[in-house]
């Protein structure tokens, strides 16, 4: 009999997987990454606590509201805030809900699911009928348009649910920033081994969301459905945020005849592991909300790097957008690793075959990302 030895494909990106599959990371480990990715992280962190807090807000206090002209107010409104919110001088929620929206179109996971189920739909109507009842003629139009009001109630759910998700991230990143700090994180692996175990810690922390209507509080995603926070918001959440995202105004065609974006939306590569940092700061970007929110935190000891650059401050969100992605292939490298069929130090063969072919999916998907430029 001839034995024939199967032949395993050439992956462009096997050092990469050599790498993992030894317990290493999608970024280098120097000195530099790690100050760079943790002094950024420690102001994302703080950004992500003031995004979490507003889209739980909104979910708890705006449902149903068709014009909520003050939903980034958190309801402290006053004349001074006020102008400081034309004059720009906040926090940008409206890239918190740039991401809320490319989850809810993406899709994936049980929040996704469970807001097609006849049971969500159920309690959507007894929170509708609840909030209107005084007012026929809104009921009118739900029973006119019964998808409608249902519809707002499923963008409240993905705002909830991407709060809770991103109330967890920013508590990681403000503790490993207090690590750094004390001397205890001194490498790229502690960094990813610091996310990770966050991510396992609160890996079935429920997901739930709930409203209050005239002192009676009604069950959107009750806890007997069974959402987490990784399988349902952290999964989802890099599928959509991490990886597809959504063409940027002004750098694709939106005419079909173009043909510059794919019908295919598994095929959409806009994600900030992909996404060219050069163009942020330009009109249409959603990420440029997110550099000029994060760069009134940054840490001294990362600003000062970026005076030191070749142009100084001039292009800081660029470099800030750079440093980013840094840092969020770390969070990748954790996801990965969080979610690898068999363990890392595995000695079993078949189980390390079966690590392998899995790695070797997610670096499919990163052949065209930003990877090889972070790690030169």
């Amino acid at each position: 009999m001839v034995t024939i030895k199967k032949k395993l494909k050439k992956n462009p990106l096997s050092e990469y997987i050599e790498r993992l599959q030894t317990g290493g990371t999608l970024l280098p480990d120097t000195p530099e990454n790690v100050l760079e990715v943790v002094g950024i992280l420690k102001s994302y962190g703080v950004v992500l606590d003031a995004y979490s807090k507003n889209l739980i807000y909104i979910a708890d206090n705006q449902f149903l509201v068709f014009f909520p002209f003050f939903k980034y107010f958190n309801g402290e409104v006053s004349f001074s805030k006020l102008l400081r919110h034309w004059w720009h001088d906040r926090i940008n929620f409206e890239y918190a809900e740039y991401c809320m929206k490319a989850m809810l179109w993406h899709g994936g996971g049980g929040l996704d699911t469970y807001l097609d189920t006849k049971e969500f739909q159920e309690r959507a109507q007894a929170v509708i009928k609840a909030k209107f009842k005084t007012n026929p003629l809104v009921l009118g139009l739900n029973e006119l348009f019964p998808d409608f009001l249902t519809e707002q109630l499923r963008v409240s759910a993905y705002y909830s649910g991407l709060g809770q998700f991103w109330r967890v991230m920013a508590d990681i990143f403000l503790t490993l920033s207090d690590r750094y700090d004390e001397g205890e994180i001194k490498s790229i692996p502690q960094v990813v081994d610091y996310i990770k175990a966050g991510l396992v810690a609160d890996a079935v922390k429920p997901i739930t969301y709930a409203v209050k209507i005239r002192d009676k509080v009604y069950d959107i995603i009750p806890k007997n459905v069974g959402l987490t926070f990784l399988a349902d918001t952290a999964v989802p959440y890099v599928e959509a945020v991490f990886f597809r995202g959504t063409p940027f105004h002004g750098t694709v065609s939106y005419n079909a005849q173009a043909y510059q974006i794919s019908p295919d939306q598994s095929r959409f590569q806009y994600g900030a592991l992909y996404a060219d940092p050069l163009p942020i700061g330009g009109a249409g970007i959603p990420p440029t909300l997110l550099m000029q929110d994060m760069r009134h935190y940054l840490p001294e000891y990362l600003h000062e790097v970026y005076r030191r650059s070749l142009r100084g401050e001039d292009d800081l969100r660029v470099q800030i957008c750079i440093t980013f992605q840094k840092s969020m292939f770390c969070v990748t490298t954790a996801a990965i690793l969080g979610l690898m069929p068999h363990p890392v130090d595995t000695q079993d063969s078949s189980e390390q075959e079966a690590n392998r072919v899995y790695l070797e999916k997610w670096m499919d998907r990163l052949q065209t990302s930003r990877l090889l430029d972070v790690n030169q």
